[in-house]
Parts: C-alpha cells; structure tokens; sequence
C-alpha cells in the first residue's frame, strides 16, 4: 500500500463485541469484518474526524488475497483494504456473491 503507516493497536469491535489483537495493519474485525472510519488519506493516519463505522459491502479475489470494500455509515466514504490474516473467510465469500 502506498505510504501506509503501522500502527500497532488492540481495539474492541463497536458492531460485535470482539476482542481485536492488532499487528500492524489490522484496519477491521476479523470476526464480523466491520471496522471504523479512523483513516483519512493514507492508510494507518488516523487523520479522519468521522469515527463511523464502515461496513463491508463487497469482497473480491485478486491474486490469492481477498480485497474488501468499505463503506461508512455515517460520511459514506468509501475505500478498499487487504484481507486479515484472520479473517472470516466465509463472510468473505458471502460478500462476493452479494
């Protein structure tokens, strides 16, 4: 990802309740997939002010990595990220046929 920024952080999933154990470029959930809109230009900035949650709402399969697409509840933004190590491949697959 261009000028990505690690940033090392737990967090507790505001949809489901989990437990996340960041490593560096956890963005979501890997149990539900929902993530926060925290990020503004780049990747890891936490620049944006929104704070609203960001649905998944497609998955595609581009050279053995899911992409999932985002989009935030609250501004409407939208943007794309990389599969989790962990993530719940069977949400994965579900979005790909929505």
């Amino acid at each position: 990802m261009r000028n990505f920024i690690k940033k090392k952080e737990n967090f507790k999933c505001e949809n489901c309740g989990f437990e996340v154990s960041g490593d560096g470029y956890t963005d979501h959930c890997p149990k539900c997939l929902w993530g926060k809109h925290v990020d503004e230009e780049i990747p890891g900035d936490r620049a944006s002010e929104c704070g609203g949650l960001m649905k998944a709402v497609e998955s595609t399969y581009v050279s053995g990595r899911y992409k999932i697409h985002y989009r935030c509840g609250k501004c409407r933004h939208e943007f794309w990220v990389r599969e989790g190590e962990d993530d719940d491949r069977t949400l994965l697959m579900e979005l790909m046929v929505k």
